[in-house]
C-alpha cells in the first residue's frame, strides 16, 4: 500500500517504523517543530526527525482545512492514511480522500476512553484492561467502526508511561495484521451506551489533594507518571511525586507525618510512604538521597 502517515509523539514511532519496513510510506504529516530556550533551539517531533532519517517527506501544515493543503495532500496518490497521536482533527475532505479511507491507531479498548488521554484516564480510573483498537475514522470524535483490538493488562503498580509503553510497542504488528486482512475484516460499531471520554490533561488537576482517599491518591500518582506528574507545594516549591504506596494510620489528612528516612503524608483514610520524588529544579530520585539533604516539617500541612 502507498500510505500518509500522521503522528506526532513518541507512542507513533513504533507504528511509523513498522510501516517503513513494511509498505511504501509516501509522506509523513506532524506538528511543527517548536522553538525552545534563549538560542531558539528547533525542536522536531520524533515522527518528523524518524521521517527524515528514512527519506520521507515530512509536512506540518497548522490546519488541514486549506483547499491548497488539501491539494498536496492528494497529490501524493496514497491508498490510505494512517494516524497515530497526531494531534490535529481531519476534516470531511480529507476523511473521504483515500480509497481505504483514514484508520487510526487509538490506545484504549473503544468505546472506552475515546479523546486525547485515554492511557492516563484508564489508569486514574483503575481499569484492570486496556488496549490498542484499529479504526476507520469518521467525522465524530474516535466514533468509527473498529477493525481490530488487542487488549493487555494494567498492574497494581503499572504507570502511565509504563502502559503508554506497551500500547505503543503493540500498536505496529496490529496495524500491519490489520491492513494484512483489511479485505476480509468485518468492522464493528461501537457501542454507543459504553462510550466513556478521557478529556484532555488540565496541568491545575495535578495538584494533589490529600483529602482525597488514599487509593485515588496513588491511582493519580501512577496515572500522570512520569508525565505530567502529580505535585505538591510545599514553602512555595513544588515536589513532584513519581512514585509512591500506600500505609495505614488514623489522624487529620493533609498532613507530613515523617520526614526522617521516609517521607508520610496523611490522606483522608491513611497515608502515602513517597518512593520517588522530583524537587522543583532538580532531577528525579529516591527519597532517602533527597531526605539526606533536605528535610519536611513534621506536623506541617501541604
Amino acid at each position: 500500500m502507498r500510505i500518509v502517515f500522521m503522528g506526532t509523539p513518541e507512542f507513533s514511532v513504533p507504528v511509523l517504523q513498522s510501516l517503513i519496513a513494511s509498505h511504501e510510506v509516501v509522506a509523513v504529516y506532524t506538528r511543527e517543530p517548536k522553538e525552545s530556550g534563549r538560542g531558539k533551539k528547533v525542536n522536531k517531533t520524533p515522527i518528523h526527525l524518524l521521517a527524515e532519517s528514512n527519506n520521507i517527506e515530512v509536512r506540518h501544515p497548522r490546519t488541514l482545512r486549506d483547499k491548497n493543503e488539501q491539494d498536496i495532500l492528494k497529490s501524493f496518490n496514497a491508498d490510505v492514511a494512517i494516524v497515530a497521536a497526531y494531534g490535529m482533527l481531519l476534516p470531511k475532505e480529507v476523511l473521504e480522500m483515500f480509497p481505504f479511507g483514514c484508520i487510526n491507531v487509538h490506545a484504549s479498548i473503544l468505546p472506552r476512553w475515546r479523546g486525547a488521554a485515554p492511557i492516563q484516564r484508564a489508569v486514574e480510573a483503575g481499569d484492570e484492561v486496556s488496549g490498542i483498537s484499529i479504526m476507520q475514522m469518521v467525522e465524530a470524535l474516535d466514533a468509527g467502526d473498529v477493525l481490530g483490538s488487542e487488549s493487555v493488562t494494567i498492574t497494581d503498580k503499572m504507570t502511565g508511561g509504563e502502559l503508554h509503553d506497551k500500547l505503543s510497542e503493540l500498536s505496529g504488528d496490529l496495524l500491519l495484521n490489520t491492513l494484512k486482512n483489511f479485505d476480509t475484516i468485518t468492522p464493528i460499531p461501537q457501542d454507543e451506551s459504553k462510550v466513556l471520554y478521557a478529556k484532555k490533561i488540565d496541568k491545575a488537576e495535578c495538584l494533589l489533594n490529600f483529602s482525597e482517599t488514599t487509593d485515588v491518591i496513588l491511582r493519580k500518582i501512577r496515572a500522570f507518571s512520569p508525565y505530567p506528574s502529580m505535585y505538591f507545594m510545599y514553602k512555595d516549591e513544588r515536589f513532584k511525586i513519581l512514585e509512591a504506596e500506600g500505609i495505614e494510620h488514623c489522624g487529620e489528612s493533609n498532613r507530613i507525618l515523617k520526614s526522617d528516612k521516609e517521607l508520610v503524608i496523611t490522606t483522608k483514610d491513611g497515608a502515602i510512604k513517597v518512593l520517588k520524588i522530583q524537587r522543583q529544579g532538580k532531577q528525579a530520585m529516591c527519597i532517602g538521597d533527597l531526605l539526606r539533604g533536605f528535610q519536611f516539617e513534621i506536623g506541617e500541612k501541604v
